[in-house]
């Protein structure tokens, strides 16, 4: 309806090798990828050797940072949103929640008390907020990811348990006390468990989100706008958010950095991305 020529769009079911002489023929200049680091890596891998422009846009494990001065019923429910929506699948979500210590205690009962309401059901029922993971194998994946938290010490304030139902469904749950030990501190975990952490100060919550090898988006809640912007400026990601979670919006530059991808979608810069610049000079 808009005008587009005929087949400028074509759904194609494609295996990894038929993808990979697809990245290699002569016609295709430019690939974008939504995936995997892995996924990313081969795609690139192969997009490189014949000289084409990719922009990849990949995991993340985003930091939602809750200051002394934060509206903690806003910054619980924004938490809680941010991590559990599409049952925690989504590379924007809020898996890492980074709270200053004088309002640890009073965010963490009320983040427990908004994620308790996000509870497992028949996705064609209306008041079902959390359907079933994509897969068994991605539920079993969280859950050895949570078991191996819980095995070395972490604290489980809610969920962490699967009941004998049918079906790919984990629970909203919430862990404390990760450590760099576990393999829930530097991996995703993508579906509905959160980890939530207490710092001394904004220091320490820089330092902590920006361990990561991942950088795609953060939160950060404040009720003083200019700190959290110097804040944000320092937070080693494509995209920070400020008193809200992340969300995509088709007039805004999207993407990361580090291990979460290369480039930007959407808006001005994600059409600059597959342009090619031409200059014509008359001296």
């Amino acid at each position: 309806e808009a005008g587009l020529p005929h087949d400028a769009y074509i759904d194609l079911r494609a295996d990894n090798a038929q993808i990979a002489r697809l990245i290699a023929d002569p016609r295709v200049h430019g690939v974008s990828l939504t995936g995997s680091e892995g996924a990313g890596a081969a795609v690139a891998e192969v997009a490189g050797r014949h000289m084409k422009k990719v922009v990849l846009e990949l995991g993340g494990s985003d930091a939602l940072i809750v200051l002394d001065d934060a509206d903690l019923d806003a910054a619980a429910a924004g938490a809680a949103a941010g991590r559990f929506f599409n049952t925690g699948q989504a590379c924007t979500s809020a898996k890492r929640v980074i709270v200053l210590d004088s309002v640890y205690d009073e965010f963490l009962e009320k983040y427990v008390a908004e994620a308790a309401g996000w509870t497992t059901g028949d996705p064609r029922d209306e008041a079902t907020r959390l359907g079933p993971l994509s897969s068994l194998a991605a539920r079993d994946e969280l859950r050895a990811q949570v078991d191996d938290a819980v095995a070395k010490g972490a604290t489980v304030h809610l969920g962490a348990e699967i009941d004998d139902a049918p079906g790919a469904f984990y629970p909203a749950t919430i862990l404390s006390g990760i450590t760099p030990d576990m393999v829930a501190y530097g991996e995703e975990l993508f579906g509905p468990a959160a980890a939530v952490h207490r710092v001394v100060d904004e220091d320490a919550a820089v330092a902590l989100a920006n361990d990561t090898r991942f950088g795609l988006s953060a939160a950060v809640f404040s009720g003083d706008v200019e700190r959290a912007k110097r804040l944000a400026d320092r937070l080693d990601t494509g995209m920070v958010w400020i008193n809200s979670v992340s969300r995509s919006s088709p007039e805004l530059p999207f993407g990361g950095v580090k291990a979460s991808g290369i480039g930007r979608e959407l808006g001005s810069f994600g059409i600059h991305e597959f342009a090619n610049k031409k200059l014509i000079r008359i001296p």
